[in-house]
C-alpha cells in the first residue's frame, strides 16, 4: 500500500451477508454468506497489499463484514444513501476524498477472491495514464470490475448488469491488458467460482472450499 497518499483510494461496496451473492446459492448452499465474506476479505487484503493503493474505503451496513475489514486496515463507512450500488460508490468516493483530497479514486468489486496485488497495480497504472475516467471489464466482457477517475473528477459509476457498455457510452476509456485475469474474474455464479479457483484464490476463500462445489450452472 502506498502510504504516502500518492496512490489510488479504492472504494469497495458490499451488501449485507444475508443477501450477498444470492446467485451462488445453488453451488455453495449454506456456506454462501461465509463465502461472500471470504471473497471480500481476500479482495481487500490484496488491494491493501498493492503498491498503487493509498487507501481502501468499504461501504457496507453489515456489522460483521465491517468489523473484519476494519481489522485488515480498511476504512469502513455505513451505506448512508441506502439507494443501491452506484449511490454507495458515489458516497464512498466522497468519504475517501474527505481523507485524501488529492488522490485518484477507483471503484473495485468486492468479489475478486483471486485478486493479485501486482495485477491490480498494472491496472491502476494504466488507469492513471488515461488521464480521465477508465474502466476494466469483467471476464465475461459484459460487466465492470474496476472504474477509476483522476483526482477531483467525478466517478460517475454505472455498475450493474451490462455496465461495460454504459461505461463506454459515458466516455470512460476501456483498459485492455491481457495479463490481469485476477482483476477481471469476479464471482457471481458457481461457474465463475470455478474460474477463480483455476487462477488460485486467496487463503480465506480457499479455507472454505474443502468440499467440491455443486455441479451445473448457477
Amino acid at each position: 500500500m502506498d502510504v504516502t497518499g500518492n496512490g489510488f483510494c479504492l472504494v469497495v461496496p458490499l451488501k449485507p451477508l444475508a443477501v450477498a451473492k444470492s446467485r451462488l446459492a445453488p453451488a455453495a448452499g449454506a456456506v454462501r454468506p461465509a463465502l461472500a465474506l471470504a471473497f471480500a476479505l481476500d479482495t481487500v487484503a490484496a488491494a491493501l497489499a498493492c503498491a498503487e493503493v493509498a487507501d481502501v474505503t468499504v461501504v457496507t451496513d453489515d456489522p460483521t463484514t465491517g468489523a473484519r475489514l476494519a481489522e485488515l486496515g480498511a476504512y469502513v463507512v455505513a451505506d448512508r444513501p441506502a439507494a443501491g450500488l452506484n449511490a454507495a460508490l458515489r458516497y464512498g468516493a466522497e468519504r475517501a476524498r474527505d481523507r485524501i483530497p488529492s488522490a485518484p479514486v477507483a471503484a473495485l468489486g468486492g468479489d475478486l477472491p483471486a485478486l493479485r496485488p501486482a495485477e491490480l497495480a498494472l491496472v491502476l497504472r494504466e488507469a492513471a495514464a488515461a488521464r480521465g475516467r477508465a474502466f476494466l471489464a469483467d471476464a465475461a466482457g459484459v460487466g465492470t470490475t474496476l472504474l477509476a477517475t483522476p483526482p477531483r473528477a467525478p466517478l460517475a459509476p454505472a455498475f450493474g448488469g451490462a455496465s461495460r457498455a454504459r461505461h463506454l457510452a459515458s466516455g470512460a476509456r476501456e483498459i485492455v491488458l491481457p495479463e490481469v485475469p485476477s482483476v477481471r474474474q469476479d464471482v457471481d455464479t458457481g461457474e465463475d467460482l470455478r474460474a477463480a479457483l483455476s487462477l488460485g484464490v486467496g487463503p480465506r476463500t480457499a479455507a472454505l472450499l474443502r468440499r467440491p462445489l455443486a455441479s451445473g450452472r448457477s
